[in-house]
């Protein structure tokens, strides 16, 4: 094998294709990319951790086709170092010179055929079409609520709800929920689970791709896998499995407090309240809901603050406790200017809305506090 292309190039693809690299195994053909040229000139990189998969092509010169396994945190330190000029990679008896400029290295390679076969599925008739940017968003409203603990299992993913004329994402963690929605005909109902950290690289790597200002990312599910691409970059990802909590069900029936809030002005006042919030406390803040007043309030052993939030209010009066930082993870993914907060009681979840329509959802449970 052999081929030459460019190292801004090279080192764009292995930022990519790297995502998907794990330093957590004991298989050493794992820690590896595979760099497959193939008779047209096209060079694909793949790396897999067995439940994310991803390829990059992209076109080579002066090539000979044929295939390796390069260990990537090697080979990546290495291009990432070499100037921005012509690289040359040869592979012979498994061995692979990496050439540019006045810089030569000599690095062991791998047999291909160790390389674990990635058995993409092929695409489906039931493509999704989504846009980058509806995509990047929808992750980026939802994902940073699924649980962190690999031990609760299908939580730690985002539902992916596919409706006649919607698709919804859902994701939670015992303690916060988030939903978002977009407005997309399917062609058949379906529910997946994605793992909320593989979601996280898919949003990074639309993020580094170039794409035309309106690219697309098509989407479609096969084999208890999911598969994006886009461009020449193809993600396959395994899907989470179990029953996913019935979502619909924790939303509150009623409310007895509403309040109409500016998003950006409650943030800051959490921000700045926060200050003297103690994680042991559950970064605990208290909100004073009286007539068009809301006060932030939080205390600890050095000190306490208290802001006064200009709100607009229906019902009852409430005072209520909650975590700051599960109020500002909220607070900081929502664009609007203006939202809604409703209240149950000073138990009960309170749940965060637009001023119109039903593009997202946010439920947040209070922390029990005593009115001392």
């Amino acid at each position: 094998m052999k081929f030459s292309c460019q190292q801004q190039a090279l080192s764009k693809a292995l930022n990519i294709v790297s995502k998907a690299v794990t330093s957590r195994t004991t298989i050493p053909i794992l820690k590896g990319i595979l760099l497959k040229v193939d008779k047209e000139g096209k060079l694909t990189m793949s790396a897999s951790d067995l439940d994310l998969s991803i390829e990059k092509t992209l076109d080579v010169d002066d090539f000979i086709p044929g295939e390796i396994v390069v260990y990537a945190k090697l080979f990546g330190d290495i291009i990432r170092k070499l100037p921005n000029d012509t690289i040359i990679i040869e592979d012979q008896d498994e061995k692979v010179t990496i050439r540019c400029a006045n810089s030569e290295f000599n690095i062991i390679g791998l047999a291909a055929d160790e390389f674990p076969n990635l058995s993409l599925p092929q695409e489906a008739s039931d493509m999704i079409l989504f846009d980058r940017d509806v995509l990047k968003e929808m992750i980026r409203k939802t994902s940073f609520a699924a649980s962190i603990d690999e031990s609760r299992g299908v939580i730690t993913g985002v539902l992916v709800e596919m409706e006649e004329n919607s698709l919804n994402m859902v994701a939670l963690d015992g303690f916060r929920m988030a939903i978002t929605r977009e407005d997309m005909r399917n062609q058949k109902k379906e529910s997946i689970v994605i793992p909320a950290k593989i979601f996280g690289e898919i949003s990074k790597i639309i993020s580094e791709t170039e794409m035309e200002e309106n690219g697309q990312v098509q989407f479609y599910v096969n084999d208890k896998r999911a598969v994006f691409l886009m461009d020449d970059i193809r993600i396959v990802l395994r899907l989470l499995e179990g029953e996913f909590i019935k979502y619909r069900d924790i939303l509150p029936k009623e409310n007895k407090t509403k309040i109409v809030v500016n998003r950006s002005d409650f943030l800051n006042s959490i921000e700045r309240a926060s200050l003297l919030a103690k994680v042991g406390k559950n970064n605990l803040i208290r909100l004073d809901i009286r007539e068009n007043n809301m006060e932030v309030t939080s205390r600890s052993e050095e000190g306490n603050v208290k802001e006064d939030v200009i709100i607009s209010k229906e019902g009852e009066d409430l005072l209520i406790g909650f975590n700051s930082k599960y109020l500002m993870d909220v607070l900081k993914v929502i664009d609007d200017e203006e939202i809604i907060m409703l209240f149950g009681s000073s138990i009960s979840p309170c749940l965060v809305e637009p001023m119109s329509g039903n593009r997202f959802e946010y439920l947040i449970l209070p922390v029990r506090i005593t009115n001392n």
